[in-house]
């Protein structure tokens, strides 16, 4: 339970502030001044963006590096791309898809490598055996529905969900590679459709996803309740 809670917390840290911000009226996104747009501070998200035009990446390239990363993924990007940048929203979809399939290419095909080379040396050993044992206990859902599980998996926003966690699931369960990386794709073109419409609603989307997230909260708090009562 204390995973989901510190998921759960990340993602309403890492998410909700791109959600929240104000959009910029069509064809006027805020001016820096080197002339790119440059997003207003608002959260974790939009520092990290920040930090990553003052390194002198272009807005484009700030939303492809922040769809890469784990936790994060697309949830996190086309917020800052569709509300703090101020691109279109099939822009910043699309820069959002191909950062946060980039990483799935290579943990798909090396993730078993890496492991066998690595495991060798007991602190990564050790590493890739709660990695494993964390993914194992996420994914049920795919474990009973397989391919259609995985879709799912990844396409739902949620944390502990997404393509870093479901490629790992597949690595874990044998799923032939290329079926992996179409199962990934379309869990991440349905996490687009989601996060993209919370992020076009603005104040409303934000407070639907906290909604989402706090009945998720209570229910992982109850579950724990439940599950130590049952044990006593």
């Amino acid at each position: 339970m204390k995973t989901v809670l510190t998921a759960t917390l990340l993602f309403l840290l890492l998410g909700l502030p791109g959600l929240l911000a104000a959009r910029p009226e069509p064809g006027s996104p805020p001016a820096a001044a080197d002339g790119q747009s440059a997003p207003a501070d608002h959260g974790v998200g939009a520092r990290f963006a920040r930090s990553l035009q003052d390194r002198g990446l272009s807005p484009e390239l700030a939303v492809v590096v922040i769809a890469m990363l784990p936790i994060v993924e697309l949830r996190g990007a086309v917020p800052v791309g569709n509300n703090l940048f101020g691109m279109p929203w099939w822009k910043a979809v699309a820069l959002s898809v191909v950062g946060n399939m980039a990483p799935i290419f290579v943990i798909l095909l090396l993730l078993d490598r890496a492991v066998a080379w690595l495991g060798r040396i007991r602190l990564f050993r050790r590493f890739f055996d709660w990695l494993f044992a964390r993914t194992r206990r996420k994914s049920g859902l795919i474990e009973k529905y397989e391919f259609l599980g995985l879709v799912l998996f990844v396409g739902v926003p949620l944390p502990m969900t997404g393509a870093w966690t479901g490629s790992v699931a597949a690595v874990i369960m044998g799923m032939p590679y290329w079926r992996a990386i179409l199962a990934n794709f379309l869990g991440v073109l349905i996490a687009a459709a989601v996060v993209t419409t919370l992020s076009l609603l603005g104040f409303w989307g934000a407070v639907v996803a906290a909604v989402a997230l706090g009945a998720l909260l209570a229910n992982a708090v109850v579950s724990g309740i439940r599950a130590r009562r049952s044990r006593v």
